[in-house]
């Protein structure tokens, strides 16, 4: 039912994945690991640029300090959890 409506609407199921992640990061709802992994994604899709500037910054600060891939926006280590 609900893909229904989302192709009635012309909304693919990424777009609305990609919309959740947005509302648990604004929220406080993911943890460092979820962080990395979803600007990683914001990178490969081209989104981290696109969005309002905090996302970019972020973006590129994360690329800067070693744990996303520029271009592709592969996941390349994540930060230690701490105790």
């Amino acid at each position: 039912m609900i893909e229904l409506a989302l192709k009635s609407l012309n909304v693919s199921k990424k777009h609305v994945d990609i919309v959740g992640k947005i509302i648990a990061y604004e929220s406080g709802e993911m943890n460092d690991h979820d962080i990395v992994e979803f600007f990683g994604e914001l990178v490969a899709n081209g989104m981290a640029w696109t969005l309002q500037g905090h996302y970019g910054r972020t973006a590129s600060a994360l690329i800067e300090a070693g744990y996303i891939e520029a271009k592709t926006g592969k996941v390349l280590k994540y930060p230690e959890e701490s105790d």
